[in-house]
Formats: structure tokens, sequence, C-alpha cells
């Protein structure tokens, strides 16, 4: 008698990981749909890193990774596109800054995911925890890339295109320190999508006998 052998990748898995991409692509392609403003706060926050965190949380780090760069590579070709005419546009031409810290969302968000499931035993908990670690990550990866390669040209592309005066006393303070605020919008908004968009994916999935 053969032994079967189970696909790695099963039909649900490669399903997750094209709808999820084909959000991520959508809410790249819109600006309306992709960046939100925060009324009455003079801030904007995106949407796009959500689509990656319910992917890795469903379907495993794999299928988050991947759907990571599909949302890089989107970034990236929107920097030359839609973007382009943007002041900091230019950084995000660098795969280093546009796809490789959007890969690593979907691995960050599923192992946080787990080790906070398995701590405390709730897996809502580790759904926000998930959640949580997929936009820090998002954040500190592309800023990081972005004061690492290009502190200096960023900075005064920023400065030459604002308004005001701007007086510079710290690379890392000016890049890093203006967007504290949107992360915590970010990380709330990301909390409130997943939680529920996962929760119900699974019961749906349960009910269909799970994976």
């Amino acid at each position: 008698m053969e032994k079967v052998i189970k696909p790695r990748i099963s039909t649900r898995r490669i399903a997750v990981a094209g709808v999820m991409s084909a959000f991520s692509i959508l809410l790249s392609l819109i600006p309306s749909l992709g960046y939100i403003p925060v009324p009455p706060l003079p801030i904007t926050i995106t949407t796009m890193h959500v689509p990656v965190i319910v992917a890795a949380i469903l379907e495993g780090p794999v299928v988050g990774a991947i759907v990571g760069m599909i949302f890089g590579l989107s970034s990236l070709y929107t920097a030359a596109t839609i973007f382009a005419g943007l002041p900091t546009a230019f950084v995000f031409l660098n795969p280093l800054v546009s796809v490789m810290p959007r890969i690593l969302i979907g691995i960050a968000a599923h192992y946080a995911y787990v080790s906070a499931k398995k701590l405390v035993n709730n897996r809502s908990a580790g759904i926000v925890v998930g959640a949580i670690a997929g936009t820090l990550t998002n954040t500190i990866g592309v800023l990081g890339m972005i004061y690492l390669l290009y502190a200096q040209q960023y900075v005064d592309a920023v400065v030459k295109s604002s308004d005001s005066s701007v007086v510079v006393t710290s690379l890392f303070a000016f890049i890093f320190g203006g967007v504290s605020v949107n992360v915590i919008f970010e990380i709330l908004l990301a909390a409130i999508v997943s939680l529920p968009v996962v929760t119900a994916l699974n019961r749906i999935y349960n009910g269909r006998g799970g994976k």
C-alpha cells in the first residue's frame, strides 16, 4: 500500500496567501485605503501591514513572509510610480527598505502570536500580541533601514519639503520621533482588525475540519 504524502503547502494556505496578497496590493495601489487620516490629529496611519499579520497568524511564518514580500514589492512599485514625485520616495526603491522589513512582519507576528498564546493560554491575547509585534516590526524595520542607509539624505529631503523652518538636532530622533503617535494608532488598528478576522476565519476552518 502506497504511503500518501501530504503537501507541505495546502490548498488553504495557497488560498489565504493569494487573498491576503491581493488585499496588500489593493491597499498599496489605492492611497485612500492604504493610508487613513486620524482627525483631528495631523497624522495618517497605514493599513497595509494588516493582511500580512492576519496571514501569518492564520497560516504560519512562511505564508506570512510571502504576503509580506508581496506587500514590500507593491511598496517598491508605488514608490517608482504613484509616489515617485514625493521627496522621500527614493528610499523605498531599495528592497532593503521596502521589501525586507515587510517579509519580517509575518515572521515576527506569527512567533509572537504562538508564544503569547502558549504563555497565557488564550488565543485572543495571542492575536493581539501578534498584531503588536507585526506592526512594530514594520515601523522599526523600515525606519531602521532608512536610518542605516539614508539618514542624512532622508532628513534633508523632509526638511526641504517642509513649509516651516525645521531644526534637526539628531537624525535618529528626527526619523523615529515623528512616528511615535502613528505607531500607537497603527497597533490599535491592527489589533482591532486582526482579532475578529482571525477569530472568524478560524471558526469557519474548524467547522470544516480545520486545515
